[in-house]
């Protein structure tokens, strides 16, 4: 204790007083929430009280477009072609790897717990409609979505498939028997016949994941052209700079609006004593799921790898994980996720504009996990044995649609129907978990987003070769503002000591 003085606790909280705002927050908007529930707000009232959390949100997600567009060009331009490719296989093969083992924690959970097991609970009534979606039409929209035809749209549109139905007639060809075999005639009949067949449509909401495609193509062109592109990339160097300084100062209003946002959604939500056992299992499945995922086995993934503590790491991410808790959006955290990593965690820049837009697009392992316990929560509930076959249609199908999942609140309901529809489960069950999906969500938002910070560190550590030798190399953007540093101090230096010598003489 004598050690610790004044200017010690100071500096503490200057270096951390951004995380502590945002954990007051947390904590200031459940007591709030929690106040204000006996006063049975209006839905009016609600809206009207949660308008600065609204703010927040419109922020963040004003922001996202920007910053996936100049930090994946910028990240790819700076890296050449066999470094950008090898980083590529390294964060997909991450990606992959843990998804597919959130899945599989998922499915021991909630085979071990059987939340469903038991009287039915009555259903929920849906905040919403859900749209019922073919698996296969589902993964066809997710290849459109990498290839959008009009950049601009892809701004604020994804493709979406729409059914149409379709009445047509049909002559049909009927053998007639009059008397006998031999006198038999044909007769042609019209038989009308309704068919649904599948027709382009959107949806909005930015397609991020084509932008993601277009971003590293642009990015890796640029980088081939030498200097030709060395416009184009200080450029999108200058506009993602740009970006993270609005960011340094949206991040002031963040406390704020995380309290709003929280205090809301606890006023909203309904009477959870009515919800039933079978629904607090389900949920008690889910979160033992993601505290496994997220506290030992991604932890684990990074010790393995780098040898170094990886709770450390995660200290530098507490802001990142308490903004994803409070939007549940891991695109609208992926601002503050780049400046923990950044400047907490000292990862490098061409890493993270390469990994974390990725990341927060196709990397969702806590969305995984979720699908997978609430399909096979769906089954049990209806009393269906599950077999080796559709466990594993469960575990792929969990996985690619986590991968379509959009960076945005409650986007894992709609690609749950895909996960459902391929096991042959009834999708309007859904309408069970609506009232718990609001806290799930969160949940799994920040698993996510601890998941892509953590593949950054990683695909860091087992690229530092490449980055090292391409420091090295002339003409090195970083290396070359590095030298300009290493110049100016080494000046300030010697004017420091012209003018020592000046005063001892």
């Amino acid at each position: 204790m004598s050690s610790i003085t004044g200017s010690n606790v100071r500096a503490f909280l200057r270096r951390n007083l951004f995380v502590l705002f945002t954990v007051a927050a947390v904590v200031l908007g459940v007591i709030l929430g929690f106040t204000l529930r006996p006063h049975n707000l209006s839905m009016r009232e609600i809206k009207y009280f949660a308008f600065p959390g609204e703010l927040l949100m419109r922020m963040l997600q004003m922001l996202v477009l920007p910053l996936i567009v100049s930090s994946l060009v910028t990240g790819m331009s700076s890296l050449d072609s066999k470094a950008s490719s090898k980083m590529g296989v390294r964060a997909v093969v991450y990606y992959m790897v843990t998804t597919l083992v959130a899945v599989f924690i998922g499915i021991i959970m909630v085979m071990i717990i059987q939340p469903g097991k038991g009287s039915r609970d009555s259903p929920v009534a849906s905040s919403g409609n859900i749209e019922p979606v073919q698996a296969a039409d589902a993964f066809l929209d997710l290849i459109r979505n990498m290839f959008p035809p009009n950049l601009v749209e892809a701004c604020f549109k994804q493709y979406k498939t729409m059914y149409k139905k379709v009445i047509h007639t049909k002559n049909v060809t009927v053998a007639l028997n009059l008397t006998d075999s031999l006198n038999a005639t044909e007769a042609a009949l019209s038989e009308t016949v309704e068919e649904i067949i599948p027709v382009s449509g959107s949806s909005n909401g930015v397609n991020a994941l084509g932008l993601v495609v277009f971003s590293v193509c642009f990015g890796l062109v640029i980088g081939n052209m030498k200097q030709q592109g060395q416009a184009l990339r200080d450029f999108f160097d200058g506009l993602n700079e740009a970006i993270m300084r609005l960011v340094a100062i949206i991040i002031w209003y963040a406390p704020v609006g995380i309290m709003f946002l929280i205090a809301g959604k606890i006023v909203e939500m309904k009477n959870l004593a009515e919800v039933g056992g079978q629904l607090g299992m389900y949920t008690m499945s889910v979160i033992v799921g993601l505290l496994i995922h997220g506290l030992f086995v991604l932890p684990l993934f990074y010790f393995l790898v780098t040898r170094k503590n990886p709770y450390s790491f995660i200290g530098g991410l507490l802001q990142a994980l308490i903004t994803a808790l409070g939007t549940s959006s891991s695109s609208a955290t992926l601002p503050i996720t780049f400046r923990c990593l950044e400047e907490n965690n000292r990862v490098d820049k061409r890493v993270t504009r390469f990994v974390l837009p990725v990341g927060a697009t196709i990397n969702m392992d806590g969305t995984a996990l979720y699908e997978a316990v609430a399909a096979i929560f769906i089954a049990q509930v209806n009393n269906m044995d599950l077999n080796l076959g559709q466990i594993l249609t469960i575990s792929i199908t969990a996985t690619a649609a986590s991968i379509g999942a959009a960076g945005i609140p409650q986007a894992g309901l709609v690609t749950m129907v895909i996960v459902l529809t391929s096991a042959g489960l009834p999708t309007e069950d859904i309408t069970l978990i609506i009232a718990v999906d609001w806290f799930l969500d969160r949940l799994r938002t920040t698993t996510n987003v601890l998941g892509d910070s953590l593949g950054a560190g990683i695909v860091e550590h087992l690229s530092r070769g490449e980055l090292q030798s391409q420091d090295t190399e002339p003409g090195n953007p970083v290396i070359e503002d590095d030298e300009k540093t290493y110049q100016l101090i080494f000046q300030e230096n010697e004017s420091v000591k012209h003018r020592n010598s000046e005063t001892t003489m």
